[in-house]
Formats: structure tokens, sequence, C-alpha cells
């Protein structure tokens, strides 16, 4: 189904992956590293380049980097799911240095609901995955393309825990974007990392004063 071009929203609600207690196998899932970051949508519209938050707030402009680089792609308009992300010397995202505003922030690019008034949500998975990588032909200060693994997602899920990521999220190849906590995009975390930690510290302390 086309869109025209003012038609399509500037935001809708992002999809949320389901957590698991063990990664899933088969030919029939895609497998991504979990970023320990900000979850943004980022629209490049025919007159500026607008961030929201996964709840509709408005962060462009805590992201000057991530807004240039969206200025710089051929598109007329586009909807790009992704996480802002800083890193560290070791290449590994760094959280505290992401919130204190630290270093250089990018966009891990993931997916793609929009192209230039098409909708694309109800394509599947690869074909959102095709255009996406064919819009970030090449990393760029501010944006880059996340990687996707066809590795079985055990040896994907090992892989990621050894290199201290979060984790990963697995996702249906021929999958639609559907907004909202979904079963066709599943989280495994890495329970050694510091994101697990500070997850379990935060809901401790909610508990602590209830």
């Amino acid at each position: 189904m086309l869109w025209r071009v003012r038609s399509f929203p500037d935001f809708c609600d992002p999809c949320l992956p389901s957590p698991i207690e063990r990664p899933p196998a088969g030919p029939d899932w895609l497998h991504e590293i979990k970023h320990d970051g900000f979850r943004l949508l980022a629209r490049h519209g025919a007159e500026r380049v607008r961030l929201f938050t996964r709840n509709g707030h408005d962060w462009t402009e805590r992201f000057p980097l991530i807004v240039e680089a969206l200025t710089a792609l051929k598109a007329i308009t586009c909807l790009i799911d992704g996480e802002a992300v800083t890193c560290t010397e070791a290449g590994l995202a760094d959280f505290d240095g992401l919130r204190n505003r630290r270093g250089d922030v990018h966009l891990c690019a993931f997916d793609l609901l929009e192209l230039d008034g098409r909708d694309l949500r109800l394509e599947p998975l690869t074909e959102r995955r095709r255009l996406l990588a064919r819009l970030i032909r090449k990393p760029s200060c501010g944006l880059v393309l996340n990687e996707i693994f066809e590795h079985d997602g055990p040896l994907v899920f090992e892989r990621a825990c050894l290199l201290g990521c979060e984790g990963i999220v697995s996702k249906r190849k021929h999958s639609r974007y559907r907004s909202g906590r979904s079963r066709d995009w599943v989280k495994m975390k890495n329970p050694a990392a510091p994101a697990v930690k500070r997850e379990a510290e935060e809901d401790w302390g909610k508990h602590k004063w209830r």
C-alpha cells in the first residue's frame, strides 16, 4: 500500500521485543546485537529532521550528529527505527557516557518504516532491511547500519556475551512491523552486562521503597 508523503505520520509507536529465556534457533530468524542506548525513531521529513523517543518525546536538539547524518540521506522522506549509542574505546556501548553526553552519539539503524511516502510496515523484515541498507550505503559520523547475523541464535548470543554486549534481539525474517510488544521480535539479555545489572538495581530500589 502506498501513502502520500504528507499522510504518513511523523511518529508511530515502536515495535518492542518480548523477553525470552533462550535464544531462538533455526533459519527463520535474524539476529542483531542489542546496544545499551536510547531507542529513537528518526524522521527525515521533506523540510527537517526530527528525533523521537519510544514514548514520542522530541529529542531532536540532543543529538546534532544524528540530525546532520540524516539530513544528508538521499531520500525525500523516511522513518528509521534505531538506537542512539555512544561507545567506549573498546567499541562497546557506554550508557553513562550517553546519559551524560560524553562523546559522539550515533544512531544504530535497524529498521525502515517509510521511504519516500511508501509505508513499509506491511513488508517483510528482509525487504525493509534491504531498503535500509541501500539508503545507508556506508557508515557516517552519526549514522550506521546495525549488523545482522544469520548464524544460529545460541551461537550469536554466546559471542555477544563474550564481547560484553547487552545481549541480542532476534527477529523473524518475514515478520511485519507492528507497534507494541511482539513475539516476532524477541530479546535475550546478557546477565553480566552493565545494563542488566543497572536495571536489576533500579527494580530493587523501586521494590525497597514501595
